[in-house]
């Protein structure tokens, strides 16, 4: 083998090793980006699902504030249509008592209320009172029941109120006080302003 031909095999022999190591250096090289981008890309992506995790509660948490101030604004609504409702149930009442007042049954139950307080003094002394509007019943409601009946120095909207002084006892029969606890106790029932039943 000649010296020239010596030399172009050398020269050979080295380009081909120049060029092994340069592809393997080039392959450790990309091996070695692609692992740095896979793991940018799972960096990426594991950033990226925190954010929209932070993200997703902090627009839950937000829905949840609006329908929690909807909700007392809606409940203030209702509330307050409910005592509109009340005051009107109650007004009407009142109306209502007012004409049952000027009828016979009216007497008959101011006569039992007397009958009723009257049984409970037994023999004790008893002051019963009635309404200033039933003045005209006075008179009568005493010779029947032979009791002491006086008018009240106030209004409580009919009925009547008896005073057992020995016992301290005071029998409150008035319509103001039955209307006061009957406002008081009462409740709507969702379902009947909503005009549903039972079985909705």
């Amino acid at each position: 083998m000649t010296t020239e031909e010596k030399l172009q095999h050398f020269l050979e022999f080295c380009m081909e090793d120049a060029r092994t190591r340069s592809a393997k250096m080039l392959d450790e090289y990309t091996a070695a980006l692609e692992q740095t981008f896979s793991e940018h890309q799972e960096d990426a992506k594991s950033r990226a699902a925190r954010e929209v995790a932070l993200e997703s509660e902090r627009i839950e948490r937000e829905i949840n504030k609006k329908l929690s101030l909807e909700q007392i604004g809606m409940k203030r609504v209702f509330g307050k249509k409910q005592d509109e409702l009340k005051d009107k149930l109650f007004s009407e009442l009142r109306d209502k008592l007012a004409r049952f007042m000027e009828s016979p049954e009216y007497t008959r139950l101011l006569e039992k209320q007397i009958k009723e307080a009257k049984a409970l003094a037994g023999k004790e002394f008893i002051t019963i009172y009635m309404d200033p509007a039933d003045e005209d019943k006075v008179n009568e409601l005493s010779i029947t029941g032979g009791s002491d009946i006086r008018l009240s120095e106030y209004s409580f909207l009919g009925g009547t109120r008896a005073v057992i002084p020995s016992r301290h006892i005071l029998i409150d029969n008035s319509f103001q006080t039955k209307l006061a606890e009957a406002k008081r106790d009462f409740r709507f029932d969702v379902k009947d302003l909503m005009g549903g039943t039972d079985n909705d």
